[in-house]
């Protein structure tokens, strides 16, 4: 499996203040993923060593904190 270091960055629906930052990014931590996220700008930037699933994983993560991703 290939394995590149980057960062990649998602819009997600429905962060609207701090909390919801502190919640997607400690689920995203328990899924292995290193995210930074911004209500303001209701995204997502996930850095390190990202794998041709991490949309996958991400998707998984912000879904089971009750918000989605935007396309």
């Amino acid at each position: 499996m290939k394995v590149m270091k980057t960062k990649k960055t998602y819009k997600i629906e429905g962060m609207h203040c701090v909390s919801c930052v502190m919640l997607i990014e400690g689920v995203l931590e328990d899924s292995g993923i290193t995210g930074r996220c911004s209500y303001a700008k209701q995204t997502v930037e996930v850095v390190g060593e990202l794998d041709k699933d991490i949309d996958k994983k991400v998707k998984e993560a912000v879904e089971s904190a009750g918000y989605s991703l935007s396309e």
